[in-house]
């Protein structure tokens, strides 16, 4: 399940286009915020859409709003209260213009972080806009805040494709739920879990066997080693060699994830495509 992508060409506008995320005066937590509560049964309703339709990332978002982190506010207010998360916060008041500006980082250091996120995007056809505006398009106009701890969730968004980088997971569908895991250990909403493991119990239906599970619950500890990447200085990593950023960050390649790719690939399989036909031996 492919559900954290945008193409480059959706482009509608934002709400918080206005808001300067670097303000001195930006309140930190508007009051009035909803609490985070589960909902069951409007998370199952929509991932039992999901599964009729992989590519209706409509549904994807509900079942967050219906799973969420539960300490996310104290999660947030406890970093913004720091001095660190203020001098980050007015240097990189939004990762998309900084991520986005791909002339800029195509000038860091070859071998950088900058420009292996810049290989990667333009590859793929992606923008960090892009999932911006994918994640928007069925969002209600009262889910915008404009506070300080929308800046964190905005960064929660917007490190998805570095995560991938950095991880060493794909854009596949085993990829997508090993990332899903590792940022369960991140941004504990259970949504994470939920959709990363329930992606893999499709996949493990595939005829050729791999270590499917395995490889989602090794994303889970190599998340649970990283530091939480929402808080750091994304500008500052930009410019480092990416083996140096993933030593920082305590990020090892995965096994079993490349053992299932290895897999996949000697039965002749693209792991891409897995619904592509198995070859046969001659």
């Amino acid at each position: 399940m492919n559900m954290m992508t945008a193409p480059l060409d959706a482009k509608p506008a934002h709400p918080q286009a206005h808001v300067d995320f670097a303000a001195p005066d930006l309140p930190m937590m508007l009051p009035g915020r909803p609490p985070a509560r589960y909902n069951l049964p409007k998370a199952w309703h929509h991932f039992k859409e999901l599964v009729k339709d992989k590519e209706d990332t409509s549904q994807v978002a509900p079942i967050f709003e219906s799973l969420p982190w539960r300490g996310i506010y104290d999660a947030a207010l406890g970093f913004l209260k720091t001095e660190r998360a203020q001098e980050i916060r007015r240097k990189e008041p939004s990762l998309v213009a900084l991520l986005d500006d791909h002339d800029a980082l195509r000038k860091l250091p070859k071998g950088s972080l900058a420009q292996v996120y810049c290989d990667f995007m333009e590859r793929e056809g992606l923008s960090a806009q892009g999932l911006v505006d994918e994640l928007d398009k069925n969002r209600p106009a009262d889910m915008y805040w404009d506070d300080q701890v929308s800046w964190y969730f905005n960064r929660m968004r917007d490190t998805h494709d570095l995560l991938h980088i950095l991880s060493g997971f794909g854009r596949d569908a085993l990829g997508e739920q090993c990332v899903l895991a590792f940022t369960y250990s991140q941004q504990p909403s259970p949504a994470h879990l939920f959709l990363g493991y329930a992606g893999a119990l499709e996949i493990r239906k595939h005829p050729v066997k791999v270590p499917v599970f395995r490889a989602v619950r090794e994303a889970q500890n190599m998340g649970k080693a990283c530091p939480r990447l929402v808080e750091m200085s994304i500008s500052e990593l930009l410019p480092l060699p990416i083996e140096e950023v993933r030593a920082r960050l305590n990020i090892k390649p995965p096994r079993f994830y490349n053992e299932a790719h290895a897999t996949w690939r000697a039965a002749g399989i693209d792991p891409y495509d897995l619904m592509a036909p198995v070859k046969q031996a001659a």
